[in-house]
């Protein structure tokens, strides 16, 4: 009975094991102080934590404001773990490597903001939504107005004339899709960005994102802001193409937009770099390099 008792407990452990591999979870801990980590990364970097409310969610972010009415960069995490398989949606979104914060952390502008995604560092101020919010509406109406609403409740506590918005992977997604809709924008960068989730889906051969809009449907619109749009060589998740085809949507035909990051896939090779990334040049549509 005793050996039989062991087996079961083994395959158990096994099968919790197997799950986390298939999320990309190195260890029990990490998935379980995700918010820990983020908190920790708060608490040596100087951020704040706060809980928006605004009309269909309450988003968490962290924030440090140092220069009233000097320019506002708000970074936009990624989808975070919104799968622990292909066809099932994960219970919580939130990321277990926050990338966008230790980003948004070794970057020495003096109001930053780092905002996550619906579903992200659920806790009874912050409840949780429903899953299709990182699933298939994840660039939904209802998501981008939110996340537009927290970007201006941030702009208007930092007096800020002018905002810059930094987005990973589904976050650049959310970061162009708000910039359409704004008119202080100042800059875009994208890193490893998914901006054409239809073609991306495709490449996949995976189920639409029926519900989301789309953000190459709207790079026309931001074509005139001075922008950079980061591709991993190495990203099998998100390839270059897709950066490029966006790039030539916005009318930018020789790709002068668009940085191959060499060294990077679409989790690694990104912090190290970001420094020098950070300073490079933004594209505009008149080919003026601006800050």
């Amino acid at each position: 009975m005793l050996n039989i008792a062991f087996k079961r407990l083994a395959a158990g452990y096994a099968f919790v094991l197997c799950l986390l591999a298939i999320s990309g979870c190195a260890s029990i801990s990490q998935f379980a102080d995700r918010t820990a980590y983020a908190d920790k990364i708060a608490d040596t970097s100087g951020f704040e934590k706060s809980f928006i409310k605004t009309k269909n969610f309450v988003l968490t972010a962290y924030y440090k404001l140092r220069k009233p009415s000097g320019p506002l960069t708000v970074y936009i995490e990624g989808d975070g773990l919104s799968w622990i398989s292909r066809s099932k949606p994960s219970g919580d979104p939130t990321p277990l490597h926050p990338l966008v914060f230790r980003l948004a952390a070794a970057d020495p502008s003096a109001n930053i903001v780092y905002l996550a995604r619906p579903g992200q560092y659920s806790t009874s101020e912050n409840p949780e939504c429903s899953f299709v919010y990182w699933t298939t509406k994840r660039f939904s109406e209802e998501v981008i107005s939110s996340m537009n609403e927290t970007v201006e409740q941030f702009r208007q506590k930092s007096g800020s004339k002018e905002v810059n918005l930094i987005g990973y992977s589904g976050g650049a997604a959310v970061a162009i899709l708000i910039a359409s809709r704004r008119d202080d924008v100042a800059s875009i960068r994208t890193i490893a960005g998914n901006l054409d989730h239809k073609a991306l889906g495709r490449y996949h051969n995976v189920s639409p994102l029926d519900g989301s809009l789309n953000p190459i449907d709207v790079a026309e619109a931001v074509s005139r802001i001075p922008q950079r749009h980061f591709a991993g060589e190495n990203d099998k998740q998100i390839p270059v193409f897709i950066t490029k085809e966006f790039a030539e949507r916005s009318n930018d035909k020789n790709y002068s937009s668009v940085t191959a990051v060499k060294g990077a896939d679409h989790k690694e090779g990104w912090y190290e770099q970001w420094p020098r990334l950070l300073s490079l040049p933004l594209y505009s549509i008149n080919r003026q390099a601006d800050r």
